[in-house]
């Protein structure tokens, strides 16, 4: 791979990651120890270098310096994943016992699509549960025996918004962890938010696509694309593209997926996908992260000008903050439209 543009670093980053959530059978590693060496930070940063470590670990790259740091990053995931686990088996227990119905998505639930479950990183436990029991819930997990575990809480999805909670509980499956019983989502509704999650958060993490490439090569004869797509045919388009970028960046093999994911993507979208994967700094930058509040800029003007650049959303996001089509227009009206609505929001607050 060359370096002659600014995407290098992310192409590199696809590339060690390619495949690297299955058993075997990756596709070809063509990288100089220059090239992991480069990269390795960043892949910590993510939180793929387990995933990187499980890639390179049988390759002439294995002995390297930068291969032990990816090895140890992979010692300690499987530790925290320990936890993790044992976490989640005691929020089910907390919610099972009191007759609470919930399912449990991303985080653990994800990491079974993967070869092995501490591949991939932990995080918040993500559990949604009926709107009616939201608020014994929340008493429960947040003030009782689970009140260490990290649990984010919700009552309905802005991922996918069109499915009600008992099609979501009547598609559900039940996987067994310790001694409790953990509903998850099904793989359908399940790779839909996956997909849809990827790209509101505007691509940034590597690890998320990986998600959705596991979850492409998990599904079996009797996935129903029609029950994924659902029935918005703008998130119809965005799983599409997050499958397709799976495809083109991972490797992920789709060959069992609907036609239109070999359809080529829209520069725009690749080039924003590698533009966030070569740069870690633009997570802990606006409007991902904001530094310093509008509100605060608002008395003292004189950085304001510079805290309205900083927030001025990448394409992605833009496009899913406003509900808008993946194709090959122009972003700059969904960029604008999301910037001022933000803006407004500032200026004239909601009651």
């Amino acid at each position: 791979m060359g370096s002659g543009n600014g995407f290098h670093k992310g192409q590199l980053v696809g590339a060690v990651l390619a495949g690297s959530w299955r058993s075997s059978n990756y596709p070809p590693l063509e990288i100089a120890e220059v090239d992991l060496e480069e990269i390795t930070p960043l892949l910590c940063h993510f939180g793929a270098a387990a995933l990187a470590w499980r890639r390179i670990r049988e390759t002439p790259w294995a002995s390297s310096a930068s291969a032990e740091v990816l090895h140890q990053s992979y010692r300690h995931q499987s530790l925290q994943s320990e936890i993790h686990q044992q976490q989640v088996e005691r929020v089910f227990r907390t919610l099972n016992e009191r007759g609470i119905e919930a399912l449990l998505f991303k985080g653990w639930a994800a990491s079974t699509l993967y070869y092995q479950n501490e591949l991939r990183p932990t995080g918040d436990i993500d559990v949604i549960v009926r709107a009616e029991q939201f608020d014994q819930a929340e008493e429960l997990l947040y003030s009782g025996e689970a009140s260490d575990c990290n649990v984010d809480l919700h009552k309905r999805f802005s991922e996918i918004p069109d499915r009600s909670f008992d099609e979501l509980f009547a598609r559900s499956r039940v996987l067994p962890l310790g001694s409790q019983s953990v509903r998850i989502l099904g793989p359908e509704d399940h790779m839909a938010l996956l997909c849809v999650h990827f790209l509101k958060h505007g691509a940034w993490r590597p690890v998320w696509l990986c998600d959705v490439a596991a979850g492409v090569e998990s599904a079996d004869h009797n996935f129903d694309w029609n029950v994924c797509f659902g029935r918005s045919k703008t998130r119809r388009g965005w799983i599409l593209a997050a499958i397709s970028l799976a495809r083109v960046f991972l490797k992920a093999d789709t060959s069992n997926c609907p036609a239109a994911v070999q359809k080529p993507l829209p520069a725009w979208l690749t080039e924003s996908v590698l533009r966030q994967w070569s740069d870690p700094r633009l997570i802990d930058l606006a409007p991902l992260n904001h530094p310093v509040p509008m509100s605060q800029l608002l008395r003292r003007p004189r950085g304001l000008l510079e805290g309205l650049r900083q927030r001025w959303p990448n394409p992605i996001l833009a496009t899913i903050s406003v509900n808008g089509e993946i194709n090959n227009l122009p972003r700059l009206p969904y960029q604008m439209a999301n910037w001022l609505f933000r803006l407004k929001r500032l200026i004239v607050p909601s009651d």
